[in-house]
């Protein structure tokens, strides 16, 4: 007997039908599995799973400021100084000043950096294939595209489901 959020995020007197499938609770708990492998995978290598998203930025930019990395990472830019030093003292980043504006570091990917980033992605895809290894790989990719689908166009809260019709219940 759960009840929907209505449009000014007020608990409405909407009732779910218990035949009714929700994938909310499934998904958290699939994702906590995958944060906890993740985590123990990466941790042999000395990584977090902040650094693989650095490192991956990286290795897609080239070559980018530190400013820009903050950017692409939203993180604010002290934060990525830390985070850059965690990866530099690692041997995996460098950090020099740009030839064209010297108040300014470019951060680039070491050889060492790209190749513990795939160590680091051959270990996470072991740990997938742990996690989802109830699915076939035909239902893997079409989990994957639903999942793809679903994150990149839902609104991003029930207000905006909702929508113009007040009465509407997400």
């Amino acid at each position: 007997m759960f009840r929907h959020v209505g449009k000014l995020g007020h608990m409405s007197s909407g009732r779910v039908e218990q035949t009714e499938r929700r994938s909310g609770a499934l998904l958290d708990h699939l994702a906590r599995r995958m944060r906890l492998r993740s985590e123990s995978v990466l941790a042999p290598l000395g990584l977090r799973p902040r650094h693989l998203v650095a490192l991956t930025v990286l290795r897609e930019a080239g070559g980018i400021s530190q400013q820009g990395l903050a950017s692409s990472l939203q993180i604010d830019s002290t934060n990525v100084v830390g985070l850059l030093n965690d990866l530099e003292t690692a041997g995996l980043v460098e950090r020099r000043r740009s030839p064209e504006d010297r108040r300014r570091h470019v951060v680039s990917l070491t050889e060492t950096g790209a190749t513990r980033l795939n160590e680091a992605e051959c270990a996470l895809a072991a740990a997938e294939d742990e996690v989802l290894g109830a699915l076939d790989p035909a239902e893997r990719d079409t989990l994957y595209e639903l999942l793809r689908r679903a994150s990149s166009g839902a609104p991003a809260t029930c207000v905006e489901a909702a929508g113009e019709d007040p009465d509407t219940l997400c």
